[in-house]
């Protein structure tokens, strides 16, 4: 009698789609995200909680823009991960040392002919830190004290994207300096998403060396160490202006000496053409001064 009520039970879990455990694959993961160091090794779980087929397939897909490619299929790493990884029991597949092209979604299938519920899978998202490289610093040598200026800091390696950070004399400068005792009178603000670092107006204290510093979950890096001068008058900007000024007053004055000497005295040397003959006494009168003789213009005796 007891028989008859498991059969009949049983039969009623099927008729209602609850199957036994014994008869269905099953999967789990520990974890559906997954985060890695580049060229550290990684593990992605693939438990196999129920089966009862004894040779199950097993396949692991790595999908990547939508598009998916096999890097375990038919007993053998293949694709991406070929020489790099291996397949741990039951299902696991350990990557040696993960790059940033690993970043991507994997799928684990496992396909078990003598279950009821012969097929099941997991997907498991791996993101693959990279630590970031020496950014790229630009720090203006000399300002003047009350003007603005700004320093930059940019690295583009680095993943997730880092978080910048400045130093003043190896100190890192606070985000709020209102917040720090010591930088209270600054009127510099940090941008840690952009790495840029600006000053409304630059005071005497600070001069001295910076440096930016990138850092995410993977590590960090740094710039070397640049100086900046502040000076109290812009001594270059004052004899520029002057240089300036003389080259103008020089090219005035030379316009007007070239205008007045080729203008106004060559115009009255070309049109007056005066000539003055001494006047003739005796008689005679001289014709053109070109001809080289004269004549009578009248007769006298003796």
């Amino acid at each position: 009698m007891a028989m008859v009520r498991l059969l009949a039970c049983f039969a009623l879990s099927i008729s209602l789609g609850h199957m036994p455990s014994s008869l269905s694959v099953i999967l789990r993961t520990t974890d559906q995200i997954v985060w890695a160091n580049e060229f550290e090794p990684i593990e992605l779980t693939c438990l196999i909680e129920s089966i009862s087929t004894n040779n199950p397939r097993i396949e692991w897909k790595k999908i990547k823009n939508g598009v998916p490619s096999y890097v375990y299929f038919q007993n053998k790493i293949a694709g991406d991960l070929e020489h790099r990884a291996q397949l741990r029991e039951p299902a696991n597949i350990l990557i040696f040392n993960a790059t940033r092209s690993d970043t991507a979604e994997y799928r684990c299938e496992v396909a078990a002919i003598d279950d009821q519920r012969d097929f099941d899978e997991i997907l498991i998202s791996l993101a693959v830190r990279v630590k970031p490289v020496v950014p790229r610093c630009s720090v203006p040598e000399a300002v003047t004290v009350g003007t603005s200026t700004e320093l930059r800091c940019l690295e583009n390696e680095g993943f997730p994207a880092p978080q910048y950070r400045w130093f003043h004399n190896d100190e890192e400068l606070p985000q709020d300096p209102k917040a720090s005792p010591k930088f209270i009178n600054s009127s510099y603000t940090i941008n840690p998403d952009t790495g840029s670092l600006k000053f409304q107006r630059v005071r005497k204290e600070d001069a001295g060396e910076y440096y930016c510093q990138a850092k995410n979950d993977a590590g960090f890096a740094q710039c070397p160490g640049q100086m900046i001068e502040v000076y109290d008058v812009d001594i270059l900007g004052i004899f520029l202006k002057s240089f300036g000024a003389v080259v103008v007053s020089c090219c005035v004055t030379f316009t007007i000496c070239r205008t007045f000497r080729h203008g106004c005295f060559n115009k009255k040397g070309h049109h007056e053409n005066n000539y003055n003959w001494p006047k003739q006494n005796n008689g005679t009168d001289y014709a053109d001064a070109d001809e080289g003789h004269f004549r009578h213009k009248s007769s006298f005796i003796i």
